[in-house]
């Protein structure tokens, strides 16, 4: 397939989603008979509402200008298909768990996520840098998956069904649920390790080792718009009690201002644009915190602005570091003459990241302004952290647009010597268009108001509320606030060297911060690893079936400890004269291959214990085992005497007090057997079972001989993983018969 022809499909898919916009007011579910279970409660279902065609829209069609993008920007790689590959699943995951009706569904894909963005974070997995990066994404958003998961169980016990539909009507039920404040934390630590709120933000920067076009992506329109989706997906089933809005409200503010500030400070323009990424994210966080139905409007518009100018912002850096070969803000300066149209781009996407002016983000910003102001108690302090964090990102604005386009440009070693110009359309052609969606539809909002961002913002909260996106509301407070933050931002700018002077202490207690306690995890955990390795994988097959042995009989013994005993089934009344011969061959082979002091013998007594177990299913009416018993016992004393001839003679290895040990160890081993054995014989037994293998063994398996059909159709992959076990025996004992060494002359 040539190059070319990948952006066509995740357009085709653009397309197929801008089919559904007509019905998004409407929710639709979408089954899929494959993947369902109704013993577990899963379905291959698929929702199409305002929320999840918004989030599907954004996928495709900034992941259409990205594979655009990346064609150009990745040429020379000689990984391109396994990069893009990658890059189709990670897009692929995203869709299936916006989509996804079933909470089992949106986990799976949710993992996947985690999963193809660790392949596409570690693309270049030479370099040291890049493997700890993707390694740290995964192991923080996979430990935010699996605790999420918990929650999604929680949540289907509490309601009885994994399907969004019922559970998003019953929130009710679930806020008054004993298991409310465990689910709450369960899904609350999925969402903000996967969007990256303090203290599970520092994976997010280290991801900037991926490629551009990952970044662009992962930062605009999936991996990290996940967290915001989940929270706003379960708004109505697990919002508006107390501890969900402080929870959200404080970890959504202390990550806005964290990251604004972070990005003030940094000197890449991906780690920028990283760190104002998660500003951004906090302030959707803080939105569906508060909950009321401006307060989610504000959140959808700003989601939508977000990702337009942050694709763009992004695309931009990866230009700047393809032409000039470095993205160092104090290494750039006086690039507009070299590149005007990446340039304007930048420009534009700037005015969006600080968010005044003719541009979406700015109405955004002003409603959210006004959704805090009705806030009550919390209004104050997310007041504040909005004001602190607009200034902030107002710098930052101006650091990646002003700095590398119109600042000086620098002398010295870091100077990249005036190279760079614009490139080939295929780069800077998306970037200018993201940026410019900004503005257009500030200016003319109201089709994609009402199409898009009205229906998404009424799936999040199930309400009709009229949505209203206007860039003039007047000279109002917002707007005049707004003014003198973005002045107060470009001061900031232009004394940054001093700011950064004085934030040099709080960088050493930074050092001291979720990063190295990160370290500190994964060291333990590895060391750890290696001491458990010592102990458990000491490479002796003797020792590690000894582990197994030891651990089960503790655990069966501390079961029926605990539960009172075990109660036992004697009927050795019943045992008839040559049921206890047949059982006394049994114990007299076993103990005669325990202690034989040859191989064949030992072989030999082996073979009476199984041609007896052969005897006894014949007494107990069962011949077709009986008649299997006995072939395979067979065939396993014929091979056992074909290896065992090309073995060493054989000698005694152990000392004495080992073979005491193995011998008091295989007796209790054999006495918990017998004690559950016995113990079972207490159990009802479920007769029903018999008359449905009868009844179904020749109408579903095809076969008359019952026995034979259990095990070949309604055990078939109990016996397949049998017969995959006896095949890798034999290629182990092939290989080793084929390491003996050969006789030289």
């Amino acid at each position: 397939m040539s190059k070319w022809l990948l952006p066509l499909i995740p357009f085709a898919l653009f397309l197929a989603f801008l089919a559904a916009v007509p019905g998004a007011s409407e929710p639709r579910v979408i089954e899929l008979p494959l993947g369902t279970s109704e013993e577990l409660g899963t379905r291959l279902s698929f929702r199409l509402d305002g929320l999840s065609i918004l989030f599907a829209l954004l996928i495709t069609g900034i992941g259409t200008l990205i594979y655009a993008y990346g064609t150009r920007y990745l040429a020379g790689r000689t990984d391109l298909p396994r990069f893009w590959s990658y890059f189709t699943l990670f897009m692929i995951s995203m869709l299936g768990l916006t989509l996804a009706e079933n909470l089992i569904t949106l986990f799976i894909f949710w993992e996947l996520t985690s999963l193809s963005s660790y392949l596409l974070i570690g693309i270049d997995h030479e370099r040291p840098e890049a493997r700890d990066a993707a390694l740290k994404a995964l192991l923080v958003t996979g430990g935010g998956g699996m605790a999420l998961l918990a929650g999604f169980v929680l949540i289907g016990s509490a309601v009885g069904s994994f399907e969004l539909t019922s559970i998003l009507a019953q929130g009710d039920l679930i806020r008054a649920h004993p298991h409310y404040i465990p689910i709450l934390i369960l899904v609350l630590l999925g969402a903000f390790t996967k969007s990256a709120q303090v203290p599970f933000h520092f994976w997010l920067p280290a991801a900037m080792e991926a490629p551009t076009p990952v970044s662009a992506y992962l930062h605009s329109a999936t991996m990290v718009k996940a967290g915001v989706y989940l929270l706003a997906r379960l708004l109505p089933a697990l919002g508006g009690s107390e501890e969900w809005i402080a929870a959200l409200a404080v970890a959504g503010a202390l990550t806005m201002v964290s990251g604004a500030v972070m990005a003030v400070l940094a000197t890449d323009l991906k780690q920028i644009l990283a760190y104002s990424t998660m500003s951004a994210l906090g302030s959707m966080v803080m939105l569906l915190g508060i909950g009321t139905p401006a307060a989610v409007q504000a959140a959808i518009v700003f989601l939508f602005a977000h990702a337009l100018y942050k694709a763009a912002l992004f695309l931009v850096a990866g230009i700047v570091d393809h032409e000039t070969g470095t993205r160092d803000v104090r290494s750039l300066g006086g690039l507009r003459r070299l590149m005007p149209l990446t340039a304007t781009a930048a420009i534009l996407g700037a005015v969006s990241l600080a968010s005044f002016g003719p541009v979406l983000s700015f109405a955004a910003k002003e409603m959210m302004v006004m959704a805090i102001a009705a806030a009550g108690e919390w209004r104050r302090p997310l007041e504040i952290a909005i004001y602190t964090s607009a200034v902030l990102l107002a710098a930052a604005a101006a650091l990646v647009a002003i700095k590398p386009f119109f600042g000086v440009i620098p002398s010295g070693p870091r100077n990249p010597g005036g190279r760079g110009h614009d490139p080939s359309a295929a780069m800077w052609l998306p970037p200018l268009l993201l940026a410019t969606a900004g503005v257009v539809l500030a200016l003319i909002p109201g089709p994609i108001t009402a199409a898009l961002l009205a229906p998404a913002s009424a799936a999040v909260h199930q309400t009709q509320e009229r949505l209203y996106v206007s860039l003039w509301h007047g000279i109002n407070a917002p707007l005049l606030l707004a003014a003198a933050a973005t002045a107060a931002g470009f001061i900031v700018y232009r004394t940054r060297e001093r700011w950064i002077a004085i934030a040099e202490p709080l960088g050493r207690i930074g050092a001291l911060g979720p990063t190295a306690w990160y370290g500190l995890f994964l060291r333990g955990m590895n060391a750890t690893a290696r001491a458990q390795t010592r102990v458990l994988q000491s490479g002796y097959l003797r020792v590690y079936l000894m582990i197994i042995l030891v651990t089960l009989i503790a655990l069966v013994l501390m079961a029926n400890a605990a539960g009172g005993g075990i109660r036992l089934a004697w009927r050795l009344g019943q045992v008839a004269l040559y049921e206890a011969v047949v059982a006394a061959l049994i114990i007299a082979g076993a103990i005669t291959a325990s202690l034989a002091s040859s191989r064949l013998g030992a072989i030999a007594a082996l073979g009476v214990v199984g041609y007896s177990v052969a005897i006894n299913y014949v007494i107990f009416s069962a011949p077709d085992l009986a008649m299997t018993q006995f072939v395979i016992e067979t065939l396993t004393v014929i091979l056992f005497v074909l290896v065992i001839y090309r073995l060493p003679r054989f000698s005694v290895l152990t000392p004495p007090p080992q073979r005491v040990r193995d011998a008091v160890l295989a007796t209790l081993f054999g006495a918990v057997i017998t004690l559950l054995v016995l113990a079972a014989q207490l159990e009802p037994v479920r007769a029903d079972l018999a008359a449905y293998y009868g009844a179904n063994a020749y109408v579903k398996g095809h076969g008359r001989n019952l026995v034979n059909v259990i095990l070949v159709d309604f055990r078939a992959l109990d016996t397949l993983g049998e017969i995959t076990v006896i095949g890798i025996a034999a290629i182990g004992v092939y290989a080793l018969l084929r390491m003996r060494p050969e006789v030289r002359p």
